[in-house]
């Protein structure tokens, strides 16, 4: 296991919650650096691994920067690369690259690198049989955080987070807010955050929790238009058995992440996703989640409209307890991504066929 470090807090959390310990961990965060310098010490950090380590397969998982270079690296040692969470795509153009950025292109380029591509939807594996992928090297396995979801929800566990302690104690719905993505600094950023507080202010029984992502560009904001309201919670980024919490007793999901937006569902919690175009849409189509991008009217409106029903909504935007089936996995992903992987180290048959969606 080896980890580049751009968020060694909120990993170390991850790891710690599924006793896993890394075996390598680059720790490449450094204050105001860009892409530039997150490019140059994946590259020169991965290439020590993989040159000393000497795989026969290297796994990358998502969209991140770590993720392409960790696959260029691999490719410039003739190692074969492993893509978790293949195949998804915003088909959002931007300008002048595609958004989000950079996620939708890395993913894309790493795409190009992949020797198996590891679909976690039906929606995702099209997408690359569309784009030529021979279909022999594309496995439907469903996400694998839908089997972290479901392992974790059943370990009692009290939270050790305060204000979310006190908010599920209390009589008021909690509404989990997240937010912290690259094109969303500045302007939509503070429009997001307006229409939470105006959101608040306003109804009077809901409670807001906010892990604020330790980013400046979203700090700063946040704690100048969100902090002060005694129903706005502000708080350090949560532990991953914390945040599983919040999902399983949150009413109401505002975010603009991408694993969130996979993790609500499986809670049965409607999201409002504060993008202009999401790579999930596999939630947008079951009727869970609703993309309102960072337009404050819009989003003031759709949050009212949710926090205001009960039941089934006829339109399918608040659906009680879970019912629909859950689009982005079974549960048993990690099984189907391990088998293709000793499959074809070892030349034996596979155990476990694909995810069967339909």
């Amino acid at each position: 296991i080896a980890l580049t470090g751009q968020h060694d807090e909120l990993v170390d959390q991850v790891l710690s919650a599924f006793e896993m310990s890394a075996d390598y961990d680059l720790g490449i965060m450094r204050p105001g650096q860009t892409l530039y310098d997150l490019a140059h010490a994946c590259v020169d950090g991965l290439k020590g691994i993989i040159q000393a380590s000497e795989p026969d397969l290297v796994l990358v998982q998502g969209d991140t920067a770590s993720v392409f270079f960790g696959a260029l690296g691999a490719f410039f040692e003739n190692v074969g690369v492993g893509h978790v969470e293949a195949g998804l795509r915003s088909r959002h153009p931007g300008i002048p690259y595609p958004d989000p950025y950079p996620e939708e292109v890395f993913r894309r380029l790493t795409g190009v690198l992949a020797l198996h591509h590891f679909a976690p939807t039906s929606w995702a594996k099209e997408n690359l049989l569309g784009e030529g992928v021979p279909k022999e090297r594309v496995h439907l396995t469903g996400n694998t955080v839908v089997d972290a979801l479901r392992a974790v929800a059943e370990i009692p566990h009290e939270p050790a987070d305060e204000h979310l302690r006190e908010v599920l104690t209390g009589s008021r719905d909690l509404v989990l807010l997240t937010a912290h993505r690259r094109e969303s600094f500045g302007e939509p950023i503070r429009e997001v955050f307006g229409a939470v507080r105006a959101l608040v202010e306003e109804n009077g029984g809901i409670e807001v929790l906010y892990p604020v992502h330790p980013n400046p560009n979203v700090l700063q904001p946040a704690r100048e238009i969100l902090s002060g309201h005694p129903r706005i919670r502000l708080t350090d980024p949560l532990s991953y058995m914390d945040l599983v919490s919040a999902l399983k007793h949150a009413r109401l999901v505002l975010t603009d992440s991408g694993g969130i937006q996979e993790e609500a569902p499986t809670f049965g919690a409607p999201v409002l996703v504060l993008r202009e175009a999401t790579e999930r849409p596999e939630g947008v189509e079951a009727g869970v989640a609703r993309l309102v991008g960072t337009d404050g009217s819009r989003i003031l409106h759709e949050a009212r409209n949710l926090l205001n029903k009960r039941g089934t909504d006829p339109e399918g935007l608040w659906i009680e307890g879970g019912r629909w089936k859950n689009a982005y996995g079974d549960g048993l992903a990690g099984g189907r991504i391990a088998d293709v992987c000793v499959s074809s180290l070892t030349g034996s048959p596979r155990r476990t066929a694909d995810w069967d969606w339909a």
